[in-house]
């Protein structure tokens, strides 16, 4: 597993690069513009959940890699109530008819968001337990970069505000070490586990199959922020915007 997982150290170091994160990171521009993407990301998040509770969690077992993944699933599972406060937060919670929601959330604009989960849905579903480590470990690595350069925003917004953010701030990376237990032994324990070629071979084929996936879905969340003003965010998409500068 030692193999897989430098992999995944590699694909995390080149999805810190991407152009959704240094736009993340550009402190000239509003801080609220920074996550006007944030509806975009509602299907994933939503979705996750259930993932988690469905598909990862398999009980009763006796596998001791399962035990892992269930652990796992029970600290992931509720993480999107914490999503939909920081959304009240942002004022982002506004008056939508449902059949509006729903044009949103099954639009092109969020197409990524959705396929991230389809694709994690089809490797995971009736997989075993090494492989479901696999694509937990991607998750988590994808999702602790986020969360490292959500974080800050989240910081000048409380200051803006007076307000706290629980998914995008520093509440909620705390709980995202970037790995599937925070525990050293175990940790430990997952990348002594010995692969077969075709294993190795196949856990190698869905992390570079999801670190793409990942990267369209950011692509996709920065052509978002940069088309919709934070304080319209459902608003008809516009022409690339200026940047709203930082007070």
């Amino acid at each position: 597993m030692e193999e897989v997982l430098a992999l995944i150290e590699k694909k995390k170091q080149e999805f810190a690069k991407s152009g959704l994160f240094e736009f993340m990171r550009d402190q000239s521009i509003d801080p609220r513009q920074r996550l006007a993407f944030a509806p975009c990301i509602a299907p994933f998040v939503m979705s996750f959940s259930e993932l988690n509770k469905y598909v990862f969690r398999e009980e009763p077992t006796n596998d001791p890699l399962q035990v892992i993944v269930n652990n796992h699933t029970y600290e992931d599972d509720h993480h999107w109530l914490w999503f939909l406060e920081d959304l009240e937060t942002l004022g982002i919670n506004k008056s939508l008819k449902f059949t509006d929601a729903l044009n949103f959330v099954w639009s092109e604009e969020t197409r990524y968001s959705r396929l991230v989960s389809h694709q994690i849905l089809r490797y995971a579903c009736g997989a075993s337990p090494i492989t479901k480590l696999a694509i937990l470990e991607v998750i988590e690595a994808t999702g602790n970069v986020f969360f490292s350069t959500a974080a800050p925003i989240a910081q000048e917004l409380r200051t803006i505000t007076q307000k706290e953010f629980l998914y995008f701030g520093c509440f909620h990376l705390a709980v995202e070490t970037g790995h599937t237990t925070g525990t050293p032994e175990v940790d430990q324990l997952i990348k002594n586990i010995q692969l077969s070629e075709k294993t190795r071979q196949e856990a190698f084929k869905i992390v570079e199959k999801l670190f793409e996936v990942f990267t369209e879905f950011t692509d996709e969340l920065l052509v978002y922020a940069k088309t919709h003003s934070f304080d319209q965010p459902f608003a008809k998409r516009r022409d690339i915007l200026q940047p709203l500068k930082a007070a």
